[in-house]
């Protein structure tokens, strides 16, 4: 019976395994593909190929990191099957449900870290219940758990972190120095020579350190390899120096894009040989326990000791690539893993955009900081060496006014890319090589911010959101570590007490979590959509406008009769339902506002009236929007607070407002979508009747103060209907009018 149980464990792992390997890629695919696509260095297929042959060569580089789930962040031999079972259950139980959260809401974590500090949860978690029932003392922890590995590998993933940003900073600034922004003629003379020792450098950390790791690897291929290591760095060196430099003149190839697509599946590699532990490691951990309980006549799971964990099991090679296969399939699949890029992208793109991130108290004192330390350095090096720096680092201005494809142009160059790849790859493959499962998260992230500070891509105008943006992410990270280690604790101290039928509860509870993320990220995504369909530049700019004042007028009606009609019935549920719709219209209406820079370039060939009609288009948006807030908002918090509903006669006169409004943005409506704007007359001429009667209410209004009739209260939110309604009428007649005159200027 309890072999059949044990058993069905160890598929629910592997089923949890493959879970994890969909959540955990989803995650982590930003790390190998956001510089090949930033860069726009080739067609998305070609990019997902080159990073999908990476992942699969890469996954069978990473057998020796196994070990790491089986011995290196605590004693197995301190624990029985029973015991190690639980640990291994909380962990990946755990890991699929954090993962899978931080994908939904686009925010790359590592999943390192995650695995790292949920063994190191449940196994102090398991050790303490063991502690508390032989009656011990909580000094002997140190006994169960690995103290001193596991403190190696958190030190070498926080020290990953400031090595990675100065050391991306260092050779990016050295790179951008040789080659500058117009690398036309610089390639022409060092290019073979970086691609070269570029190429020659990532054969060394992947082939030759990540050698030890293979499976197929025999004992005399890895001595070969090592002791003529030299020869064979110089060998790749001078060798691909002059294959690059004869592609360069006969076919003129673009040396940094083969240094992108080299670097891409470097990193692919270097990420698959160190993070697959990460998805299958405990698994793996799980499937040798059991076999070697197994084999040892099935005795009692409670009493059966471990000690075999702490020996050298191979992973077998096929075991590696169906998680290879497995890698690939969601990484070409994952609508998650595309929502992950956003961050690192916006974080360290070179030309301006929308900042994702607000500024904070911190890093606008690191700005004013660095600002002084800069204007410092200036003052002591000589006016020529600062001329000839700041020359190198004048950004191209190609096609700059191209706008109208701003979203084809890349977030930075090849260059960069070059240099992020490279040495993310290099520095993960060291610590693979070390046997240190460092967070590829952390360091392609930290060198993509090193990079971009070395750039000058954080400029006096973004630096304080980029600083700010980055500490948010490095602050979530520290959030995932303190997560993994409590909910992984917590779980397995309630399977340890309560019994193992709570293992089935929580993974129930995990299905029910991942099922609702799914649905949330699906429509979250559908939005999306819908707002960049909404803000595409590469629309034809008449009709980005068009459909951007089309939906203004019907959004402006929907939101002020569902809020006006919802507040006359004391229906708190859609009034919120209205508050909730004009933020979304705020945040579309405030998205096109960013835009207005990028716009007007594409309407550089234009007339200036144009461009001055675009811009009043986008500003009597943002009025109708705050005319509706203003609106709205006070009578939530009327009908919220629960006060006294408006008298008969003035709901009456609501009921009436809104059949007026009604008719109003028909009218608006159908002159915008026909293109009739011949019956501007009609709209004005409504406007003025609609301006009249809401004049009337307000002389009503008066007379039953007068009378005492209602209350001040009653009063001020009258008078603030009429007063918003008069506003939302004007602003729209006047965006009627800008979209008349641009259409009339755009002809």
């Amino acid at each position: 019976m309890m072999e059949q149980f044990y058993l069905i464990l160890v598929i629910v792992l592997f089923a949890l395994a493959i879970s994890d390997l969909v959540v955990g890629v989803s995650n982590d695919a930003v790390n190998f593909l956001n510089s090949a696509i930033g860069s726009k260095a080739a067609p998305k297929w070609i990019i997902f190929s080159v990073a999908s042959l990476g992942v699969l060569v890469g996954s069978t580089f990473s057998s020796g990191m196994m070990e790491v789930a089986r011995k290196g962040i605590f004693h197995p031999d301190m624990f029985f099957f029973a015991e190690i079972m639980v640990i291994f259950m909380a962990v990946m139980i755990t890991d699929v449900i954090l993962l899978d959260l931080f994908n939904t809401f686009g925010l790359p974590t590592s999943t390192t870290v995650s695995i790292v500090f949920e063994l190191l949860g449940s196994a102090v978690a398991v050790s303490l219940v063991k502690i508390s029932g032989a009656g011990q003392s909580i000094s002997e922890l140190h006994k169960y758990i690995n103290s001193e590995k596991a403190l190696a590998i958190i030190t070498g993933i926080l020290l990953s972190v400031f090595i990675a940003f100065i050391v991306g900073a260092i050779v990016q600034y050295i790179a951008r120095v040789i080659f500058s922004f117009k690398q036309n003629k610089t390639l022409k003379y060092y290019g073979s020579a970086f691609g070269g020792l570029a190429i020659a450098a990532m054969t060394y950390f992947m082939v030759i350190k990540g050698a030890k790791g293979a499976v197929f690897m025999s004992a005399d291929t890895v001595d070969f390899l090592k002791n003529n290591m030299v020869k064979i760095l110089l060998v790749s060196f001078v060798g691909w120096t002059i294959i690059l430099q004869l592609l360069y003149l006969i076919f003129k190839i673009d040396i940094p894009k083969v240094i992108v697509l080299v670097g891409t599946f470097g990193l692919a590699m270097a990420f698959a040989g160190n993070d697959l532990v990460n998805f299958i490691g405990v698994p793996l951990a799980g499937f040798s326990s059991y076999k070697a309980w197994i084999a040892n006549g099935a005795l009692a799971p409670d009493s059966f000791e471990m000690g075999m964990l702490t020996g050298k099991v191979p992973t077998p090679t096929y075991m590696l690539l169906i998680a290879g296969l497995i890698m690939i399939i969601t990484l070409i699949t994952s609508r998650k893993a595309r929502s992950v890029v956003a961050t690192t992208v916006d974080l360290s793109r070179q030309s301006e955009g929308e900042e994702r991130f607000g500024s904070s108290a911190f890093s606008r004192a690191a700005v004013r900081t660095t600002i002084t330390i800069n204007k410092g350095i200036r003052k002591v090096l000589p006016a020529s060496v600062i001329r000839g720096l700041d020359n190198r680092f004048v950004p191209n201005t190609e096609n700059e006014n191209n706008a109208i494809k701003e979203k084809d142009k890349p977030a930075f160059d090849k260059i960069r890319a070059s240099v992020n790849l490279v040495v993310a790859s290099i520095l993960i493959s060291i610590g693979t090589s070390l046997k240190l499962p460092l967070s590829t998260t952390y360091v392609t992230f930290m060198v993509a911010m090193g990079t971009s500070l070395a750039d000058r891509a954080w400029d006096r105008e973004s630096a304080v959101y980029r600083i700010s943006g980055v500490f948010t992410v490095i602050g979530g990270w520290f959030m995932t570590a303190l997560v993994a280690f409590s909910v992984a604790g917590f779980i397995a101290w309630i399977i340890s007490i309560s019994g193992n039928f709570m293992i089935f509860v929580f993974i129930l509870v995990a299905i029910l979590m991942v099922g609702r993320t799914y649905f949330f990220f699906k429509k979250k995504a559908q939005e999306k959509e819908e707002e960049e369909e909404e803000l595409d530049v590469s629309e034809m700019i008449k009709e980005k406008t068009k459909k951007q004042v089309l939906n203004t007028v019907i959004n402006a009606n929907q939101i002020f009769s569902v809020c006006i009609d919802s507040f006359i019935k004391e229906d708190r549920s859609h009034l919120k339902e209205s508050l909730e719709l004009n933020k979304k219209f705020q945040k579309k209406v405030k998205k096109a506002k960013d835009k207005v820079f990028p716009m007007i370039q594409t309407l550089h060939q234009e007339s200036m009236d144009s461009g001055h009609c675009f811009v009043q288009i986008v500003d009597y948006q943002r009025e109708i929007s705050h005319s509706l807030n203003f609106m709205v908002e006070p009578l939530f918090k009327h009908l919220d607070n629960n006060h006294k509903p408006f008298i008969e006669v003035q709901l009456e006169e609501l009921t009436e407002l809104i059949g007026l409004v009604d008719e109003f943005f028909n009218l608006a409506l159908h002159i915008v979508k026909e293109d009739q704007y011949e019956k501007f007359d009609d709209i004005l001429s409504m406007k003025e009747s609609l301006s009249g009667r809401l004049t009337q209410l307000e002389k009503k209004q008066i007379k039953r103060i007068k009378a005492k009739d209602v209350s001040t209260r009653n009063s001020l939110l009258f008078f603030n209907v009429i007063k918003e309604t008069k506003n939302l009428v004007l602003h729209s007649v006047n965006l009627i009018k800008s979209q008349r005159d641009f259409v009339d200027l755009s002809n």
